[in-house]
């Protein structure tokens, strides 16, 4: 007698939560080029869901190539949301991000779909499921040029040094290695007075979602080996010749959006400093040292159905 096939225990458990929930979300979280967006299709699929996307980088338009925004042919009919909204001139900061991305769950709750949070930036997946109070900041093009030049002299570290001594809290959340994440929190204490809220505050609302969090866990040298290979295939598709488009339509370099990977790498290529070869090497550097900050930030959640591929 044939004995029905096991069932994937995953599987199941996420059917059980969704029957035991009128207000789910569904978080899928994990390393730059660990496959989130290939399983995330498959689970969209099975249990109704739409996806929005907590990438720093796919909200802006042109990083299209470099922040692997998946094209709508490509979407296989699923929804998909917060990509490419804005022009990179046009800064999103992560209160705007909060709002909008709530907003969108629900609009999806309301199609009586299931919310799915699908990416790699762990401040904006936090900054919704931890309910962050954030403070509503406009930038201070003056302050940050200032303190980039001081960081140019004396270094990230420095500047990390420094917010440590006024928010020890956001130093210990924030890579020394992470400038622009650490200006905006010395930014936000000069203008608030405040430490950086961005973690949950005892004003904060506690979300009114019920949270079910799926993650990707690639042994360290397998990840290492999918983010070359995603690297050439970008290249490829025209990362170099997106990079060049950005600086033709004369975006300031020192913006947000134009520090994202796959782009800031080439420009040294681009105005004749540094060879392709050079810069192609520099990207895979950077992007493994980027799904390791990840991954740090990820352990630090609690019940995450991990999968080890």
């Amino acid at each position: 007698m044939k004995k029905n096939p096991s069932k994937n225990p995953l599987q199941e458990q996420l059917k059980k939560f969704l029957k035991t929930t009128k207000t789910p979300l569904i978080v899928l979280l994990g390393p730059t080029a660990s496959g989130k967006t290939s399983l995330s299709l498959k689970i969209a699929k099975e249990i109704n869901g739409e996806i929005i996307s907590t990438d720093s980088r796919q909200i802006y338009k042109g990083l299209e190539i470099g922040s692997d925004i998946l094209a709508p042919e490509d979407q296989e009919g699923i929804p998909h949301h917060m990509m490419a909204i804005s022009t990179p001139d046009k800064e999103i900061s992560l209160a705007e991000y909060k709002d909008l991305a709530i907003a969108q769950i629900e609009e999806i709750y309301k199609r009586k779909h299931v919310p799915m949070l699908v990416g790699g930036t762990g401040l904006y997946i936090s900054s919704i499921i931890e309910g962050y109070d954030v403070p509503k900041v406009p930038a201070d093009k003056a302050f940050r040029a200032k303190i980039q030049e001081e960081a140019d002299e004396q270094g990230t570290l420095y500047i990390h040094k420094r917010l440590a001594k006024i928010d020890p809290e956001a130093a210990k959340k924030i890579h020394p290695n992470n400038l622009r994440y650490v200006i905006r929190a010395l930014e936000i204490n000069l203008k608030t007075g405040k430490n950086k809220a961005d973690q949950k505050s005892s004003t904060a609302t506690t979300p009114p979602f019920d949270t079910f969090m799926i993650g990707i866990d690639w042994p360290r040298e397998e990840l290492y080996d999918r983010v070359d290979q995603r690297v050439e295939i970008q290249l490829k598709r025209g990362l170099v010749e997106e990079a060049k488009k950005l600086l033709e339509q004369n975006y300031d370099e020192e913006l947000p959006a134009m520090s994202s990977l796959g782009a800031k790498e080439f420009f040294p290529f681009l105005s004749g400093e540094a060879t392709l070869e050079e810069c192609v090497a520099q990207l895979k550097q950077n992007t493994r040292n980027y799904a390791k900050r990840q991954m740090t930030w990820f352990r630090k959640y609690k019940d995450v159905h991990w999968l080890n591929p």
